[in-house]
């Protein structure tokens, strides 16, 4: 049974949902006899004695890098409460090293306790503000002189793991031992070092065929990294380390502070426009965006996203301070000045440690050339960093559009993500001008489709009306490049928020990450439109972290990241994020309207007020919100002034009410006319749904029912 908020398990009181697993829910809860707080893991199905002192053995455990386990009831474990994020790649050499040391040490340690972990991967690892990894869920551990074919598989014999993580004896069902743990220790690492699994399928039978069978990609790391990961890999337990022991002591041994070792990085800065029109901005925005889009797919080299190094744009600071924000260590700016029908571009690529120059160029060429001048900025570029093109990069063809429409294109990008009504006016303006000057040019066309989805998610416009109208924008973008990514990104966001078709959205997602190297924007994507509607939240925080790498100052991706931690119970985290969004842009809506949802929950009710008030005032038009501002005048006791908003609200038949009234109820604890409402939503469609309403309903008796009716596991 699921517990919720207020709800007593012995002396522990629940204070929040933070996760669920195959072996249970896991909560925040108080302990109110030390008056601390603790993870309690309710735990499903039967337990025996065995479990009692298996679990008593892993409690006895003492080490800096593995989570405690303070008690043990009849079907709960009582855990260490740890505030960090989960472990995720990629990571520079000398990071990913030194948190390997910790986990080794940490699995050192359980070995010589007898213990094997059996379920080591990166969701299993959290990484502290203080930059220590915390190695826990030790649910499917299990003391070596027990280790019969119980080892290995359930008393129903369900095999247990993770398969991408598992070795191939544990795939297998065969009995397990230390080495085991160094193979899925060998997966950890690979994932640490380069952001992608080192086993993947799109089926579970895939992944398993995989990791018997193939070897992964050769990394991108120092020749020592790269020889102990394959150790680690290898299929045969006897062709791996021996114990943990001698892994931690080959990882020691590596040298991390070698400049050459380092995955080389770049910060494209906006280009200063040097016309006398302030107008033709725009051009040097898109100029220093499409070098940025053409510098991300060339592998090996980790590119800063457009909105994070756009972000110090007209301020005054010192390229050494601008890479360390960015996490970079060269920056490339440079200038345009457009007179008339010819542009003269000028360009420093800047090595951020010592400042100096390692390469610059002018180019002065007719406006039909800009082309041609962006593939010779990135080839020299690339090759200051001597980085080497793939055949497969320098080969891909590319579809040079009419420069008018062209420049159309780019004056719409510079209006995707405004959340204002007359940004996404301006917005379709210039995507239609894009799509009237060059048909066949296929960009403008998935902005279109982006363009109606933003109008659904903000609320704007109802999401029966404009999803049909996104979705043949996106089919059009596809008939005139097949492989755009976006595209398929965007269809499978609509198969499932709007359609409720998740395996319709899996194929589409599927899609849009075949191409490698996959965009930050459609990891993200993934992360907060797939999984965390689909109830994988850990998961979801996970893909949007990798999406968050190279664009770290991102408002709007860093409010949904925010959003997503808040679904697996980080409200700390959460609400940190989010006041750093608030240090970007004071007024941006989102952030105020989760902030206010995140204080509401954590009964500060002055507080979730004042940051609703903000986000009603500058989104006026959002249903949802005003519901959330009507419940919290309730709870400070202006009753008035929220009758007059759900006097509004109640018809129901303005697009996003229902979800306005849901939210109303829910924060009310009115949860029964919440599910109420909350099932018109459904039936309207309302694209943000789950995002806002999982947290205040999904530990209530009606989550299974409203579930079912999206197509979602209870």
């Amino acid at each position: 049974m699921q517990l919720s908020v207020g709800d007593k398990l012995g002396p522990y009181e629940i204070l929040a949902p933070i996760g669920a697993g195959g072996m249970g829910e896991v909560y925040k809860a108080h302990d109110t006899r030390l008056n601390r707080i603790v993870a309690i893991k309710q735990l499903k199905g039967q337990h025996t004695s065995r479990f009692a002192r298996e679990a008593q053995a892993i409690a006895a455990l003492n080490h800096p890098n593995i989570c405690q386990i303070y008690d043990v009831g009849p079907n709960y474990l009582v855990m260490e409460y740890v505030e960090g994020s989960p472990l995720s790649g990629p990571l520079r050499v000398k990071e990913a090293v030194k948190l390997a040391l910790q986990i080794a040490s940490a699995v050192e340690e359980a070995h010589g306790n007898g213990i094997l972990h059996r379920d080591l991967k990166p969701a299993n690892i959290l990484v502290t503000h203080k930059g220590s990894a915390k190695l826990l869920d030790f649910g499917l551990a299990k003391l070596l002189k027990y280790s019969d074919s119980d080892t290995t598989q359930t008393v129903e014999g369900t095999l247990l793991g993770t398969p991408a993580y598992m070795a191939p004896e544990q795939a297998e069902g065969k009995t397990l031992d230390e080495r085991s743990d160094i193979f899925s220790f060998g997966a950890v690492l690979y994932e640490m070092l380069s952001g992608k699994r080192a086993f993947a399928g799109k089926s579970t039978a895939q992944v398993l065929s995989a990791v018997l069978r193939d070897d992964p990609t050769p990394l991108q790391a120092p020749a020592e990294v790269q020889r102990i990961v394959n150790k680690c890999l290898a299929k045969q337990p006897r062709e791996r380390f021996a114990n943990m022991a001698e892994l931690r002591g080959a990882l020691e041994q590596i040298d991390t502070v070698k400049p050459a070792d380092l995955q080389p990085s770049i910060a494209v800065l906006s280009f200063a426009n040097m016309s006398s029109e302030k107008e033709q901005e725009y051009f040097s925005d898109g100029l220093a965006e499409e070098i940025i889009n053409m510098l991300a797919h060339v592998p090996g080299l980790k590119v800063t996203a457009r909105t994070s190094a756009f972000s110090f744009k007209g301020k005054d600071l010192k390229i050494a301070q601008i890479a360390q924000e960015l996490g970079v260590e060269h920056v490339l700016e440079g200038s345009v000045r457009k007179v008339g029908s010819r542009v003269r571009i000028t360009a420093q690529l800047i090595k951020a440690a010592d400042g100096f120059h390692l390469w610059s160029e002018r180019y002065d060429r007719e406006l039909n050339d800009i082309f041609a001048v962006q593939d010779e900025l990135s080839a020299a570029i690339v090759g200051a960093l001597r980085i080497k093109l793939s055949a497969q990069s320098a080969a891909t063809p590319r579809y040079e559009p009419k420069f008018p429409a062209y420049e159309a294109y780019l004056k719409a990008r510079g209006h995707w993500f405004k959340a204002t009504s007359e940004s996404q006016a301006l917005f379709k303006q210039f995507v239609d001008q894009a799509i009237e000057l060059d048909p066949e040019f296929a960009l403008p066309h998935m902005l279109l489709g982006g363009h109606y989805s933003m109008l659904a998610h903000l609320g704007m416009r109802p999401a029966r009306e404009v999803i049909p109208l996104a979705r043949a924008a996106e089919e059009e973008a596809l008939r005139l490049d097949p492989c755009l990514p976006e595209a398929h990104a965007l269809l499978g966001v609509f198969a499932g928020t709007s359609s409720f078709d998740w395996n319709e959205a899996e194929r589409h997602w599927r899609l849009a990450m075949a191409r490698e190297p996959v965009s930050r924007d459609v990891r993200f994507w993934y992360g907060n439109h797939y999984l965390l509607p689909i109830g994988r939240p850990v998961e979801a925080v996970e893909a949007m972290a990798l999406g968050l790498e190279g664009d770290r100052l991102n408002p709007m991706y860093r409010h949904h990241w925010a959003r997503g931690l808040r679904h697996i119970g980080r409200l700390k985290d959460a609400e940190s994020e989010l006041l750093k969004v608030l240090e970007f842009d004071e007024n941006f809506p989102p952030a105020l309207d989760t902030l206010g949802a995140i204080c509401a929950q954590q009964g500060r009710f002055a507080d979730a007020l004042a940051f609703t008030e903000r986000a009603s005032a500058l989104t006026p038009w959002s249903n949802p919100i005003r519901g959330q501002l009507a419940a919290l005048l309730v709870r400070t006791g202006d009753a008035r002034r929220a009758d007059s908003l759900i006097e509004a609200l109640r018809p129901g038949k303005a697009y996003g009410a229902p979800t306005g009234m849901a939210i109303f109820h829910a924060l009310c604890g009115e949860f029964d006319q919440a599910a109420d409402w909350a099932a018109r939503s459904i039936e309207e469609q309302y694209p943000e749904f789950v995002t806002i309403l999982g947290p205040l309903l999904r530990l209530t008796p009606h989550w299974q029912a409203l579930a079912k009716m999206m197509n979602l596991p209870g």
